[in-house]
């Protein structure tokens, strides 16, 4: 196995330099000038070519590129244009409350997902069946965002169960309603890939033997039937956690959450091109250490998976 994960990490390093290449690329290009917003509406030329040779911006781009590739291969990615803040101590500072609410909405998109999937494989056609697949077919088509306006005017302002966005003084009940919005696309998801997968490995002959012999329903459908169905599920699992990571700035704007989706907004309210290249780097590291650990956790799920 530690041949395997030296091989894939070794195979991520010219993935990670296209995303430092494509980042540079495309910062570069967003109109408006960082040095002219920093000094302000009254700022004269003489102060904001001050600023713009402080930050390098006034260096030929292949130099500003070769800057930026030294400093994203060393992470020390500078700091803010803003605030001059340290961009990994900005990420980092940011990157809790985050986690925080894409690991709530993980677990909420695979419970729901994962049990409407069984439900449906194995009530196929039922009226169960067809109320789950159109729920999750309305959890993929509805933006999110639009989805948690709904939300805050019908608990929020309406029924009044939930105090209102933020996070108040950390309460949980703050984190209910931007956790369930952000996870009812991925539980959709989820649910579409066990109801398909296990659709598949239930009419295998071993399924029928087991059921031929006599054992309960709960023991074939989530021993035998579950366990052998995994593999694409934990797939779409580690996808979609990856996404939720990266996925949160809709959600975070909505509910006023104080994640790394809020600070990627204001970064590029401000042209704070440290930030927002920070934050892209980090969340392409977060995909490759996410899709390397879907990778090495289908042998848990399959015996014949070996990574030798």
């Amino acid at each position: 196995m530690g041949r395997y994960v030296v091989r894939r990490l070794v195979g991520a390093i010219p993935v990670f330099i296209g995303v430092i290449v494509v980042v540079f690329i495309l910062t570069t290009m967003v109109p408006g000038d960082p040095a002219r917003i920093m000094a302000g509406q009254a700022g004269n030329p003489e102060t904001i070519a001050r600023i713009r040779k402080e930050m390098g911006l006034d260096d030929p781009l292949h130099i500003q590129m070769w800057n930026f590739f030294k400093s994203a291969v060393t992470f020390n990615l500078g700091r803010s244009y803003r605030n001059n803040m340290d961009v990994n101590e900005a990420i980092l500072s940011r990157f809790p409350a985050t986690f925080k609410l894409a690991l709530a909405g993980m677990v909420i998109a695979i419970v729901l997902g994962m049990t409407s999937g069984i439900i449906s494989a194995v009530k196929q056609y039922s009226v169960l069946d067809y109320t789950s697949m159109l729920l999750a077919l309305v959890g993929i088509s509805a933006p999110s965002f639009w989805i948690g306006l709904l939300f805050i005017y019908f608990f929020c302002v309406i029924l009044r169960w939930i105090p209102g966005t933020g996070t108040g003084n950390g309460e949980f009940v703050y984190l209910i309603l931007p956790a369930l919005t952000l996870g009812i696309r991925p539980a959709a998801l989820i649910a579409r890939m066990t109801r398909s997968s296990m659709l598949e490995v239930i009419r295998q002959d071993y399924i029928r033997t087991a059921w031929a012999k006599g054992l309960g329903a709960k023991t074939v459908v989530l021993k035998h039937a579950l366990k052998n169905a995994m593999i694409p599920v934990v797939t779409i699992v580690g996808v979609q956690m990856a996404s939720l990571l990266s996925g949160v700035v809709l959600i975070e704007q909505v509910f006023q959450w104080p994640g790394v989706g809020r600070l990627f907004v204001e970064a590029l309210t401000y042209r704070d091109f440290p930030i927002i290249r920070g934050e892209v780097l980090f969340l392409a590291g977060l995909f490759i250490i996410s899709n390397l650990l879907v990778d090495l956790s289908y042998a848990l799920f399959d015996p014949r998976i070996r990574y030798d």
